[in-house]
């Protein structure tokens, strides 16, 4: 029997890094946890139905988008992600964006 009172709603980006820091200690791969929890806020639904982050190596993040419209275009905003995800974050870790045609 399952005890109603305790049971909360939690964001899965939350769960996830949860679970990756009693399973490694790998820093990337919570980087990339909260870049992840933080992508379709911080850039809004309309990019984030075409782009998702899909690995994060040092300070540079390679993002899969639909297209190459949707290439281009990201390449034209890409200052200004690269700014909202590093104040999402509260401090500097992307420094550099690469875009490459994938499944989102």
């Amino acid at each position: 029997m399952t005890n109603k009172k305790n049971q909360e709603l939690s964001h899965v980006g939350t769960l996830i890094s949860g679970i990756l820091n009693t399973c490694r200690s790998n820093r990337p791969d919570i980087e990339m946890t909260r870049i992840w929890s933080l992508w379709s806020e911080t850039i809004g639904p309309t990019i984030a139905e075409n782009a998702r982050p899909a690995a994060f190596k040092g300070h540079v993040l390679l993002v899969h988008v639909t297209s190459s419209p949707w290439m281009q275009q990201l390449q034209f905003l890409k200052q200004d992600i690269i700014r909202k995800l590093n104040t999402a974050l509260g401090k500097e870790m992307v420094t550099e964006i690469k875009f490459k045609i994938g499944s989102v």
